[in-house]
């Protein structure tokens, strides 16, 4: 299963990605974790390792390499051979080369690609990997792909959310969040992904979850699950450490079990 976590910027998503990676390893998943955001590093971070794993854009030759392929004007078989970016038609996680995958054999991270340099361009070459690496990576019983999303829907006009099988969407507690959540919404529905949920963070009290709650509601969302707002988790993102917060962890449990429900 293929699920993006996507939603305003500042809302948690790379927290939340961590801490539902780290849940579906306690229970017994593989998990591969996309970083697919093209401005925040963190993430390797969050996941408690050391360091982040060299870009897969740097497999394909590197930004430059994919300009090139995608300036191809012309139709026809030889055209769209040189489009493709990947040559594997399928791709496991065994198949990921070391140099590429950070993390142990069922807790793999992989990063897409950074914007590094000022006037180096746009990050649409990074969008386009990210979009044939999630339709191409073939996922075997109880192995679960975690893409953490850049900020807002840009990458719903990429297409990326074409390659998967669930959007979660993470609100926190502001009108944009919830705006975005509505959007986010219908967007997934246009593009054909088959599930998408929200998710509330930074949740301070139960009459803030309720409130929440009934805006979703006026919107024709429902939330799964709330995560409180944990001390332990903002020390974490502060420190650069992995993350530790058992109350946001027991939490994702509930969670955790109604995403993978088929």
């Amino acid at each position: 299963m293929k699920i993006s976590i996507c939603g305003k910027g500042g809302s948690g998503k790379s927290v939340v990605t961590a801490l539902l990676a780290l849940g579906l390893k306690s229970k017994g998943y593989r998990v591969l974790v996309v970083d697919s955001d093209e401005s925040n590093s963190g993430l390797f971070r969050l996941l408690g390792f050391h360091s982040p794993p060299t870009p897969i854009i740097q497999m394909v030759g590197g930004k430059k390499s994919l300009k090139e392929r995608m300036a191809v004007k012309n139709s026809g078989p030889e055209a769209e051979s040189k489009r493709e970016i990947l040559k594997e038609d399928r791709i496991g996680l065994n198949d990921l080369p070391l140099r590429y995958r950070m993390g142990n054999d069922n807790l793999l991270l992989v990063s897409i690609g950074k914007i590094l340099q000022s006037l180096e361009g746009c990050a649409c070459p990074m969008g386009i990997l990210c979009r044939e690496f999630l339709k191409k990576i073939d996922l075997g019983t109880k192995e679960v792909a975690l893409i953490d999303m850049e900020a807002g829907v840009e990458h719903f006009g990429r297409g990326i959310e074409t390659s998967i099988d669930g959007v979660l969407v993470v609100v926190e507690p502001s009108l944009e969040s919830l705006e975005l959540a509505a959007r986010v919404k219908t967007l997934a529905d246009e593009a054909g992904v088959k599930k998408a949920w929200t998710l509330l963070n930074k949740i301070t009290s139960e009459d803030l979850a309720l409130t929440l709650k009934g805006e979703l509601k006026k919107r024709g969302l429902t939330a799964i699950g709330q995560v409180p707002y944990d001390p332990e988790i903002f020390k974490a993102c502060l420190e650069g450490s992995g993350l530790r917060g058992e109350m946001a962890a027991k939490e994702m449990d509930g969670v955790i079990d109604q995403l993978i429900a088929r």
